[in-house]
């Protein structure tokens, strides 16, 4: 993980002095998980968890807020504010910074979108298939949920069609028993330098 850290912290800067790095994949696929483990051998770079900026009017229809909100001041060199969501009380809340940091992460369903791509230093895809995904969603949320993760795989498998983000992907970090291993992905040819096993341990949840 610290070699993946580097490696970021080494690119040029994507969106005004940012290194901004999307962590996209299917739902349950562990974004979180593993954009924490990232974070934290980055040194504690901010992680924006796209959970925080859809709705549930807005699943997947938020560019414009997240391109006002984050993408614009982060160009500017100044903090970005924005409104992350309160899920059970269906409302947004205060605005909440995120600061202009030399690696800031982008983790959640469509990071890796068209109109986020252009920002981004590097897209990396966890390569965990669709209902291998969502069965480990379902099983983290329980019962109560069910009808919401129906919703949200018609949804998930529309916004995919129509915007895929895998065929884009700079890395691929699929999980081992003994941590994670980072491939190149579709966008990246083979190197020396692009294969790397981190062996972190495997992640308490997903």
């Amino acid at each position: 993980m610290r070699d993946l850290a580097a490696r970021l912290r080494g690119l040029p800067p994507s969106v005004g002095p940012v290194r901004l790095i999307g962590v996209d994949g299917h739902a349950g696929s562990g974004k979180s998980t593993f954009a924490g483990l990232l974070a934290t051998a980055l040194g504690g770079a901010p992680v924006l968890h796209l959970d925080d900026v859809s709705s549930h009017e807005q699943l997947f229809a938020w560019t414009g807020r997240f391109m006002t909100q984050v993408i614009e001041p982060l160009s500017r060199g100044e903090s970005a504010y924005y409104t992350p969501y309160d899920w059970p009380a269906r409302a947004f809340g205060a605005p909440r910074p995120l600061p202009p940091a030399p690696v800031v992460l982008i983790e959640g369903v469509g990071a890796g979108r068209r109109a986020l791509r252009p920002h981004l230093a590097r897209l990396l895809w966890m390569e965990l298939p669709a209902a291998e995904s969502w069965a480990r969603g379902r099983s983290r949320d329980g019962a109560g949920l069910r009808e919401f993760w129906d919703g949200w795989v018609t949804a998930e498998r529309a916004h995919f069609t129509a915007d895929p983000s895998r065929p884009h992907a700079d890395l691929l970090v699929l999980q081992t028993s003994e941590g994670y291993e980072v491939l190149p992905g579709p966008v990246s040819p083979p190197g020396p330098d692009q294969v790397a096993t981190h062996g972190e341990g495997p992640p308490a949840m997903w």
